[in-house]
This record gives C-alpha cells, structure tokens and sequence, in this order.
C-alpha cells in the first residue's frame, strides 16, 4: 500500500504548491474535525449532520484515512482535504476538502487517490452516500448515480443522493 503520493503541483493564486496525499494518523483527529466542522457546504439546514462530528484517532486508525497537505510559507503542514475509504462492505465514508482550497483539484486528487487505493484493496465498486450539494462533484469525477438513500431524521433530514465508482 502506498503512504505518500507526491502530485504535480497546483498553481494558486498566491503561490505555487506541491500538494502531497498521505495516511492519516492520530494526531491529525483535531484538524480532520475542525475541517468537517468549519466546512461552509454544512451551514444552514445541514449544519445538524455534522453538531458534534468528530474524526477520532480510532477512527482514522480503523480505516484507510488519507490527507492531502502542502506546505505554507512558513513551512508548517497546511491540510486541504481528506478522505476515508471503509473496505467492508466498500464505502467512501468521508471525502471534505477545506473551504480555501475549493475549486483548486484537490478533490479531484483525493478522488484519484481513493480509486487507486480501492484498486489495490482488490475493490470494483465502492459506494458513496453523499451530501446533496456534492452529487454534481461525484458525478463529475465519475460516480455514478445508483439511487437515493432516505432521509433518516434528526441529523439527517433530507434525502441524499447514492453513487457508485466502478474501480477498473
């Protein structure tokens, strides 16, 4: 399995950047909860879902959790998304990429990555239960869209759209 994957480097703004994919551990639970909490796609109605959401290192130590992360101008390790891929049964758990790195491929990137890992993993399918606002980014990057999984209320009040990637 691989741990690092160095991607080509992603032209911001500011400056250029390699962005790097790494395993997740432990100690970063608090930034990977911080990112779902502070994610601007949960605010208003949907805010419910995430009250209290926490990546744990259980968690992250349980499950294929990978980070994408660059370097800041100062040298210290910025996150800019993550993703967690369950193998049993094969589930895209958790994909965020933080809010000032949207709309820079970082998804894409962990988007990427995760089929990579899934292929390795033996997988040819992995489910995604997403949030409504995401449907068109998965489906962009090659999700497919096999149903609808019903709305289960308090924290999940509003249907959400079930894709699948085929892993060649």
């Amino acid at each position: 399995m691989r741990n690092t994957l160095l991607v080509k480097p992603i032209i911001t703004p500011a400056a250029d950047r390699s962005v790097t994919i790494r395993r997740a551990v432990a100690r970063d639970a608090k930034r990977l909860t911080r990112l779902v909490r502070s994610s601007r796609a949960y605010e208003g109605p949907y805010a419910p879902m995430i009250a209290g959401y926490q990546v744990g290192s259980a968690y992250i130590e349980a499950h294929r959790v990978f980070v994408a992360v660059s370097l800041d101008e100062h040298g210290r390790e910025q996150v800019l998304g993550f993703y967690s891929l369950v193998l049993a049964p094969p589930e895209l758990d958790l994909l965020f990429v933080a809010d000032r790195a949207q709309g820079l491929g970082i998804g894409r990137l962990l988007v990427a990555h995760m089929t990579s890992e899934a292929r390795a993993a033996g997988l040819d399918r992995v489910r995604v239960v997403s949030h409504p606002p995401a449907e068109g980014f998965y489906l962009g990057v090659g999700a497919v869209r096999t149903g609808t999984v019903a709305a289960n209320p308090p924290a999940v009040a509003w249907d959400r759209p079930e894709l699948e990637f085929l892993i060649p």
